[in-house]
């Protein structure tokens, strides 16, 4: 039995290839717009109206084209291998309405992006087929042959995008996401209810940083370690490292934590080196939202201060769903950290790696390395910078007074509103954001803030002109917003959202028309990979 080539069916029937506004132009097409010709040469054809679907990875429309589907199994267990439209009409109708979302959405949530259509296939392969419990060389099954080859080249490619000597520094590729490799790095490093320090959440932090409060421990970093936030200056909304030091002096955490969620600047990294290093602490740097940043050199390279670095793999670095964690070679306060750090991957928290997510990674880090890719980190900054001035000029109060990197974050209590209702009003409208804690915030579920991210609608091609329109398009949707508090009947989160919700909503009309106006400019833009 011949095997039907899934490569040519994927290559065969990619749809014409949209290029305006993008950052990364696909290359090689023919003058049809197709970059391969359809060759398949499969056994047991079926219904002849069966078909392959486009890219199912991509989530493109069905092809027309007809081809027989292979048929798989028998004595009496065998099934018609179909594409996901026959299979399961329900998921494919999920996905075609979720496309359509972020079409016509502004897309503003700081750690999403759109990732790349050759990581979409490499993470839709087959290499989600294979098992492959610990490191290349050293797996627990066999017929690994390939697999060890592609995690090794990822590794390679991740020290290379981050400009690292292999002979000083090693990664670990398995980790499923973020929260995952920093439970790992605690694991390695740190006894059960040794201390730790980092950012506060209702300043810009991360829950797996560690958050409790007086009644509970919130994060599981909490439940195990004892943790201990340290926190902006509220006046200047940039990190007390005065108030860092004197505390990290008195509590005397083992480990020390850079990074954050909701943080519009860089860190001071020699600072807090030096802070680490005087109460003889490790200092590791959660670089998730910024790694793609960090990779281009358009921020300070934490690399050069710390013992350990994490990061998530599909925010600025628009990779897909995955983490990372890179590691000192020498021994740091008596720890291999190489050996720690992988054993608590395996077989400390995970059992088998996913193998299509480290495909996809390897794919993007290859792209980390072009020059595309820091054109682009570098136009993500200028993006919110201008994001950043035009709020300014409407009378927005932004933490910090600006940005560095990839994000804003706007305290709207001067306005007498919060983030909760911004984010519905505006979500109405098609401006997909997210409520945030700010400096002083009392409450997380109604906060005074929205966070706002350039890497999404930077990549779908988005200029320093879009970026002042999205500022126009976020002032109205809070202008709507302050005008629906008030026609609310009840002063509760619930009561605005039962009203915004009614046929009574007063204000419909307008949110129509600004959402008519938001899908008429994201429109002009095409999602990558679809």
């Amino acid at each position: 039995m011949q095997a039907c080539s899934g490569a040519a069916v994927m290559g065969s029937l990619q749809q014409p290839t949209w290029t305006k506004g993008t950052i990364f132009p696909n290359k090689g097409l023919t003058g049809s717009g197709f970059s391969h010709q359809l060759k398949l040469n499969c056994v047991k054809p079926v219904r002849s109206s069966s078909y392959i679907e486009g890219s199912l990875v991509a989530g493109r429309p069905s092809s027309s084209v007809s081809v027989p589907m292979p048929e798989i199994g028998g004595n009496g267990s065998s099934f018609v291998d179909n594409g996901l439209s026959e299979a399961d009409p329900e998921v494919r109708a999920i996905i075609d309405m979720e496309k359509q979302r972020q079409f016509k959405s502004l897309e503003l949530i700081a750690s999403e992006n759109f990732t790349y259509r050759a990581v979409m296939e490499a993470v839709g392969s087959c290499l989600t087929n294979k098992y492959s419990e610990g490191l290349p060389g050293k797996r627990y099954y066999g017929g690994n042959e390939h697999i060890d080859e592609l995690e090794t080249l990822c590794q390679r490619r991740a020290l290379d995008a981050f400009h690292l000597d292999g002979k000083k520094w090693g990664v670990n590729v398995q980790p499923l996401s973020g929260s995952p490799a920093n439970f790992e790095v605690y694991t390695a490093i740190l006894k059960p209810h040794d201390r730790l320090m980092g950012l506060d959440l209702s300043h810009g932090g991360h829950l797996s940083h560690g958050f409790m409060t007086p009644k509970r421990r919130v994060s599981g970093t909490s439940i195990y370690f004892e943790s201990m936030s340290y926190r902006l200056n509220e006046s200047t909304g940039l990190v007390d490292y005065d108030k860092l030091e004197e505390m990290a002096d008195r509590f005397k955490p083992k480990l020390i934590i850079a990074g954050a969620s909701a943080y519009p600047r860089d860190f001071d990294y020699p600072r807090m080196r030096k802070i680490a290093d005087s109460v003889g602490a490790f200092l590791m740097m959660d670089m998730a939202h910024i790694s793609g940043l960090v990779a281009a050199s358009v921020l300070a390279n934490p690399f050069d201060y710390c013992d350990i670095v994490t990061t998530t793999t599909h925010k600025s670095l628009r990779g897909p769903r995955g983490g990372m964690i890179f590691f000192k070679k020498d021994t740091v306060l008596g720890v291999d950290l190489e050996t720690a750090i992988n054993n608590a991957v395996f077989p400390g928290l995970q059992g088998g790696p996913h193998n299509h997510t480290i495909g996809g990674l390897a794919v993007c880090l290859k792209y980390a390395q072009s020059p595309e890719f820091k054109a682009y980190q570098n136009q993500v900054v200028s993006n919110c910078r201008a994001l950043a001035s035009r709020l300014t000029e409407l009378g927005y109060k932004l933490v910090s007074g600006g940005s560095d990197n990839h994000l804003v974050l706007v305290d709207l209590r001067p306005l007498g509103i919060d983030g909760a209702r911004v984010e519905k009003i505006l979500d109405m409208a098609s401006i997909t954001l997210n409520k945030n804690s700010v400096p002083g915030d009392k409450s997380a579920v109604v906060p005074g803030g929205i966070r706002i991210g350039s890497p999404a609608m930077t990549t779908r091609g988005f200029t320093e002109k879009e970026f002042i329109a999205v500022a126009d398009y976020i002032h109205e949707g809070v202008q709507i917003t302050i005008d629906a508090k008030r026609a609310a009947s009840g002063s509760k989160l619930q009561d605005f959202m039962k009203f915004v919700a009614s046929p009574e909503f007063s204000l419909k009309d307008q949110v129509s028309d600004l959402q008519r106006r938001v899908e008429a400019l994201t429109t002009q833009f095409p999602l990558p990979g679809v």
